[in-house]
């Protein structure tokens, strides 16, 4: 039996086959396992930089690129890899801002892997999704959050249905003028 809202699993909860790329992309967030998996692609050789984004402050006073940054530089990334953008506040505006980095540094942008929160998959898929030409191949790599909800899990906690509803909702929020 199929639980009636596998329908928002399958459209929130996004991952892909991921291949060599030309940049790892990673939207704002104070989450460390997002660049401890981002540095884990990188040493395998699937993308030569990294593009960690966010200027929104974390609790600990750092924008989320400094954060995350400082994460990639202690697992042994060198800081000539990571690509600067510190001051999205969303994200729509980690693509935005990203786009405009590579574009400023010269990089390729014809794939692309996206590393974020499972739950938060979709909207930062779109946000690249729009912002990007077309052309612009992307992956996706599902990281567990703090919550730890993933697609098989998510309904049975409130904490869990209120993020992945509150995913929901920013979605039809953030591209309803898109469509």
């Amino acid at each position: 039996m199929t639980f009636p809202f596998d329908c928002i699993t399958d459209f929130i909860f996004v991952e892909s086959e991921i291949s060599h790329a030309d940049v790892i992309l990673i939207p704002g967030s104070n989450h460390p396992p997002l660049m401890d998996e981002a540095a884990i692609l990188y040493k395998n050789g699937f993308a030569p930089y990294i593009l960690p984004s966010g200027g929104y402050k974390t609790q600990i006073g750092t924008t989320e690129w400094e954060y995350l940054t400082n994460i990639g530089s202690s697992k042994g990334i060198p800081e000539e890899v990571f690509l600067k953008e510190d001051n999205a506040q969303h994200t729509l505006e980690n693509a935005r801002f990203s786009l405009e980095v590579l574009k400023n540094n010269g990089v390729r942008f014809d794939k692309a892997i996206i590393v974020c929160k499972a739950g938060h998959s979709r909207r930062a898929l779109l946000s690249y999704q729009v912002t990007f030409p077309i052309s612009t191949e992307f992956m996706v790599f599902p990281v567990v959050d703090r919550h730890e909800i993933t697609k098989d899990n998510w309904y049975l906690s409130e904490v869990g249905r209120k993020r992945v509803m509150s995913e929901v909702h920013k979605i039809g929020k953030y591209f309803g003028d898109f469509i």
